[in-house]
């Protein structure tokens, strides 16, 4: 018996990796966060699978669900949105598993900040403007921040921010990055990606605020920062197809 830690993907169940949709479409046991996965992402489970939203469930709930599946030999599908790794909680889970003896595998999914990023039709590591992409969240309510992991400490990168569970935070994400950025820095919220009713908003660092509240937007979206959003700055080409920068693969200089 094994515990599968499925990655899902953003919402879109055209972007489950081919394992994925296997794995799903092979278990008698599916659990799935509804609040974050959609329906038509666990569609696949077998007609006579256990198929369960986790939503309203605790971690001694789920658990258990996966201790009767384990008594009767069945394979257990656990579906979380985006990647598994990124603000899956899983750790915990897997702590219990191995404590109760039980094998697992994590499947990897596509993360939310790749979906948004091709949602927004652009690359975010653009030559010579932004070369990292920092993926962070803001604490509310959930679990705390380890000390030194500040919006204030990543801002002096200057790198691509993906900021989760921000969204009711937008003031004092712009007090803490302004800054940094300055205020006419690019930002873009991208709520619901991949689900049918996704919303794109651009905006910089000072209006962004006034159009989330407009929208209605209070929860499930991800916000990026960083210049590398921007369409309006001029950027050198990369060296990797430059016919003057040879590499290992391409080690003549081409004629102009």
């Amino acid at each position: 018996m094994t515990v599968y830690f499925i990655g899902a993907g953003p919402g879109d169940p055209e972007l489950l990796t081919l394992k994925a949709a296997r794995l799903i479409g092979e278990c008698p046991v599916c659990l799935y966060a509804g609040s974050l996965v959609p329906e038509a992402v666990v569609a696949c489970a077998p007609d006579d699978a256990l198929v369960m939203d986790t939503a309203s469930m605790t971690l001694d709930e789920t658990h258990g669900v996966i201790l009767d599946a384990h008594a009767k030999g069945q394979n257990v599908a656990r579906v979380h949105s985006g990647d598994p790794s990124l603000y899956g909680a899983i750790a915990e889970q897997i702590r219990r598993l191995k404590a109760d003896g039980i094998d697992y595998q994590i499947i990897p999914g596509v993360p939310a900040y790749a979906a948004a990023a091709a949602a927004l039709g652009t690359e975010l590591t653009v030559p010579e403007v932004a070369q990292s992409i920092i993926l962070t969240r803001m604490s509310m309510k959930s679990t705390g921040m380890p000390a030194g992991e500040t919006l204030e400490n990543f801002a002096r990168s200057g790198a691509t921010l993906a900021i989760h569970l921000g969204i009711r935070a937008l003031r004092e994400i712009e007090r803490q990055l302004v800054p940094f950025y300055g205020a006419d820095c690019p930002v873009a919220v991208v709520y619901r990606v991949g689900w049918p009713d996704q919303l794109i908003l651009r905006g910089t660092l000072s209006d962004i605020h006034a159009q989330v509240r407009a929208a209605k937007i209070t929860r499930t979206a991800l916000i990026m920062v960083g210049p590398a959003l921007s369409d309006s700055h001029g950027f050198p080409d990369s060296a990797l197809y430059d016919a003057a920068k040879p590499h290992v693969l391409r080690p003549r200089v081409k004629a102009e």
